[in-house]
């Protein structure tokens, strides 16, 4: 870092931090020491992914200035892979993807240190995440987004008002690619809308072909790939309607490729070979290194202002699409407010020793919190547990309960109970967070 060419390196991230524009954030206040700042230990970012996007972000991201960085993936290295995930070579086919893109990024850029975690997002405990300044993904997992977007809202803080105390707030960048579009999305958890609030943009699945099309003018090989997978397989195949195409399976995508290839021939239609078939079949989506590059360069564009603050952030939605010219489309998109992660008020702390009996749980209930006859229940073990409810047809079998202590039921810290008032009809359950002084976190 030291070295004479060091500064002139950096000068185009520093002309971003020491100087200011008409573009600039309202609260910004250009600082030369800005740049040492987003060098330093402090700064932790977290990248998730290292597939195709994954690999372009950590890079843009050395490039940048930022030298704290980490990397998670739970895949090793495909000979598939490196058509477009450029930090790996032949020699790395078998190892691990995040163990790989670290030790080649810290070799190419002097001074970043990237730290790799070869596993799955939930091998982590809440702890790992916290340390970070902003994480941003590149991920083709619609379920494993929604798990990250689960951990980043949980992590948020609250005041007395229940308003996000700022500095707990994580900004979530997300990024994806398909074909020749992408996008990129940030998320500041209960200010901004989350993934869940919009889940229906990750759709999974893919648009057909018309029937008709595939059956009287097909036109492209897919058109007589799917016809033979649709149309032929269940009737040709012995026990087609019975075994669903395997697009692992070579023997399936052999037999659809032969019987594509002599309708191919039929209408004078390029033959598919093995590769085609196989990505047709699976649904597989070519992936194109000049659209993760786009995205990756949002991406981290987006990262470098939610750290130093120079420029405003995205809001909140960036759309690119080049199949015929070049589109960005920035589209302000809104919270939803029955949102299963983002939408419900944080849940209240209750906080006792694991030897208080229910009932303890209950008076408190009715002192404190002003219910009349509070009913609980809580997820015990994985599974829903009732464990009181103050009606007349439930209360005696339930009663045994109120004389158990937390522990004897099963209650750890940061479980979380669901209480009604059963005074008062249609009333919507009160989220509460068991915090236990002595006890056991679940």
């Amino acid at each position: 870092q030291s070295s004479p060419g060091t500064d002139n390196r950096w000068r185009h991230v520093r002309r971003l931090l020491e100087r200011a524009g008409p573009l600039g954030g309202p609260e910004f206040e250009p600082d030369p020491e800005l740049f040492s700042a987003i060098r330093s230990d402090l700064v932790q970012i977290l990248v998730v992914g290292a597939g195709g996007l994954g690999c372009e972000m950590l890079k843009d991201l050395a490039l940048s200035g930022f030298v704290n960085l980490h990397l998670i993936d739970m895949d090793t290295i495909d000979l598939s892979n490196l058509n477009r995930q450029f930090l790996f070579r032949p020699k790395d086919i078998g190892r691990p993807k995040a163990v790989v893109a670290a030790e080649f990024v810290e070799r190419r850029v002097s001074g970043c240190r990237v730290t790799p975690h070869f596993g799955k997002l939930e091998d982590k405990p809440l702890e790992f995440y916290k340390q970070f300044m902003c994480i941003v993904c590149g991920l083709d997992s619609v379920q494993a987004r929604r798990r990250l977007n689960q951990i980043v809202c949980s992590l948020v803080q609250f005041d007395e008002s229940d308003q996000p105390i700022p500095t707990s707030v994580i900004p979530l960048i997300d990024g994806g690619t398909q074909g020749f579009q992408g996008h990129c999305r940030v998320v500041r958890a209960h200010a901004t809308p989350c993934l869940e609030c919009t889940a229906d943009l990750y759709s999974s699945t893919q648009q057909g072909f018309p029937l008709c099309t595939l059956a009287h003018t097909p036109r492209l090989p897919e058109h007589c790939i799917e016809f033979a997978r649709i149309m032929q397989w269940p009737q040709e195949w012995p026990f087609g309607e019975e075994v669903p195409v395997d697009g692992d399976d070579p023997h399936h995508v052999d037999w659809i490729r032969t019987e594509a290839c002599k309708r191919a021939r039929q209408f004078g239609i390029r033959e598919p070979d093995f590769r085609l078939t196989q990505g047709v079949v699976k649904h597989i989506i070519p992936a194109v290194a000049s659209t993760n590059a786009v995205i990756s360069a949002q991406c981290v564009t987006e990262v470098f202002k939610a750290i130093t603050g120079c420029y405003p952030l995205l809001n909140n939605f960036a759309n690119f699409s080049d199949i015929e010219g070049v589109a960005v489309n920035v589209v302000p998109l809104e919270r939803n407010p029955q949102c299963d992660v983002c939408g419900q008020p944080p849940p209240k702390p209750l906080t006792f020793n694991s030897r208080d009996s229910l009932q303890t749980v209950i008076n408190q209930l009715k002192s404190e919190h002003g219910m009349t006859r509070p009913s609980l229940t809580a997820c015990v073990e994985g599974r829903d547990v009732t464990l009181y409810m103050d009606l007349s047809f439930l209360r005696d079998q339930l009663a045994d309960n109120l004389d158990k202590s937390l522990a004897e039921l099963g209650l750890l810290s940061n479980t979380v109970l669901n209480v009604t008032d059963s005074a008062q009809s249609g009333m919507k359950p009160v989220t509460f967070v068991l915090n236990l002084e002595d006890g056991m976190e679940t």
